[in-house]
């Protein structure tokens, strides 16, 4: 049916579940339904219970838009976890306690294994037996890693009384299911958000210019820098890495440590930004990681809350450095081992983590002996560009296993950049790849662009008039709309 020339029909058909058009921040059925949304916002933002209600629903829909019927994953996993933290709270007797603590464990590592891990055991399975592994039709619903992850450190923080329960369902709810965070992060802690939520809702000046320049770098990063070189260079090495030399592979590689950290970092900033337009802060997730001096250093400045998670919750479960050096080395390889596994059901995520726990725990052993101080201003720059120039190639060595398809994949590209380099070809090849090479060099760029450049940079939004910063958001919809692909491309981290 068509309504002055509007096919009806299609239109509702893009508020229904899709799975091949996943509902993303930069498409633009999100910045349709985003603007419906503010608007409705705007008259809601002084109440409580109605403007929580209305962004809770909102939430859920956009979720809905992501996974279909698995929503009501999300629905079970707020019930559970509301009801199991207030009984923590009711109750001192530490065996009830703890097996009520057990309860939200199993039911929210139940959940990331069933719909995870279920295929990756049984593949296991199906080779010790020496059976064809046929694998289950079982649908991984995006970001249940995150929250699950989410939901988990609420009941361990209740259970450690570090924060009260919630007394009222619909904010949990509103906490776990806040859609600029719900499907790739960064993962919210409770006690840094949930108070947040009795406070008056407003946006100051900086709020809105922070959130207009999140929004308009994370854009650019995702949807210029990371589609263009993923689906013009760094796609194609990875499906057959030996149609190409070591040297196309190495910068395949190049390529994909900036598609990752532009995809991902992309997504935080703007998921950061679009909840500082709704006047709600969350924590930094990237701080410009390629610029680390060393593994742990990288870290701390890489998907920062997955880290500090794994940190808190595992890694410190474990008895962290309390129990010995030698135990503090096996604990920082067993969160990183486990780090890996979560981002992935397959054994290259497993040896990735492993590789970066490695690392982790010989740079503790490096440090443990007392070195010299460098007082040479050449001698300690020197050092420190040599110290950036190993730990990131170190990553992007680790990144091969994390990108290839498989062990055989990653084991092809090693060999073709080992042993089929063919520096005679650069000039030819520069040539051939002038428009992705051109967007590499300027996402490294502003990777390494000093953070006084960058802060001077987003008080110029700032200070923008509103109309400045239409025409900002503007410009950087021109620029995705020129270097925009046939089809949407999902964020790499909807994934995990």
């Amino acid at each position: 049916m068509n309504i002055f020339g509007i096919d009806i029909h299609k239109l509702g058909q893009q508020f229904v579940y899709n799975p091949q058009e996943p509902l993303i921040f930069n498409s633009g059925l999100f910045l349709f339904l985003f603007a419906g949304f503010l608007a409705i916002y705007i008259l809601l933002h002084k109440t409580h219970r109605p403007k929580l209600i209305f962004v809770t629903l909102f939430s859920l829909y956009f979720y809905y838009k992501s996974s279909g019927i698995y929503f009501l994953l999300l629905i079970s996993t707020t019930v559970i976890d509301y009801n199991l933290a207030r009984l923590l709270a009711k109750n001192d007797i530490p065996w009830k306690r703890s097996a009520i603590l057990a309860l939200s464990l199993i039911a929210n590592l139940g959940l990331l294994g069933y719909f995870k891990y279920t295929n990756f055991l049984h593949e296991i399975f199906s080779g010790l037996a020496g059976i064809e592994f046929q694998p289950f039709d079982i649908f991984l619903p995006v970001g249940i890693s995150f929250f699950t992850f989410q939901s988990l450190s609420y009941t361990i923080d209740v259970y450690r009384k570090k924060i009260e329960p919630v007394d009222h369902l619909l904010d949990y709810a509103f906490f776990i299911s806040f859609f600029p965070q719900l499907v790739a992060g960064p993962i919210v802690r409770a006690a840094d958000f949930l108070p947040q939520l009795s406070k008056p809702t407003f946006v100051t000046k900086e709020m809105l210019g922070r959130g207009v320049f999140l929004i308009c770098t994370g854009l650019f990063k995702k949807a210029v820098i990371s589609n263009y070189i993923s689906l013009n260079f760094v796609d194609r090495i990875f499906d057959a890495p030996t149609l190409y030399t070591g040297l196309e592979n190495l910068f395949g590689v190049y390529g994909y440590a900036l598609q990752i950290y532009c995809d991902f970092s992309g997504y935080s900033d703007m998921a950061i930004g679009i909840a500082l337009l709704l006047g709600f802060h969350f924590n930094l997730n990237f701080n410009s990681p390629y610029q680390s001096k060393n593994i742990t250093e990288f870290w701390r400045r890489w998907h920062m809350s997955l880290s500090s998670w794994l940190r808190d919750y595992l890694y410190i479960s474990l008895g962290g450095n309390r129990k010995g050096k030698i135990r503090t080395y096996i604990n920082l390889f067993l969160t990183m081992l486990l780090g890996g596994l979560w981002h992935g059901a397959a054994f290259r995520f497993i040896l990735w983590g492993a590789l970066h726990g490695l690392a982790l725990g010989a740079h503790k052993f490096i440090l443990s002996f007392n070195w010299p101080t460098v007082h040479n201003s050449f001698l300690k720059n020197s050092g420190n560009i040599l110290s950036i120039f190993f730990t990131f190639h170190f990553v992007c060595f680790c990144w091969i296993f994390f990108r290839a398809q498989d062990m055989n994949t990653a084991g092809q590209v090693i060999n073709q950049i080992a042993t089929h380099f063919s520096p005679g070809i650069f000039f030819d090849f520069v040539m051939g790849y002038k428009a992705v090479l051109f967007l590499m060099v300027v996402g490294y760029v502003l990777h390494f662009v000093p953070a006084p450049v960058e802060q001077r940079a987003e008080n110029w939004v700032t200070n923008l008039s509103l109309t400045g910063k239409f025409v900002v958001i503007f410009v950087t919809i021109l620029l995705v709309i020129q270097t925009k692909s046939a089809g949407i491309q999902p964020f790499i981290y909807f994934q995990f």
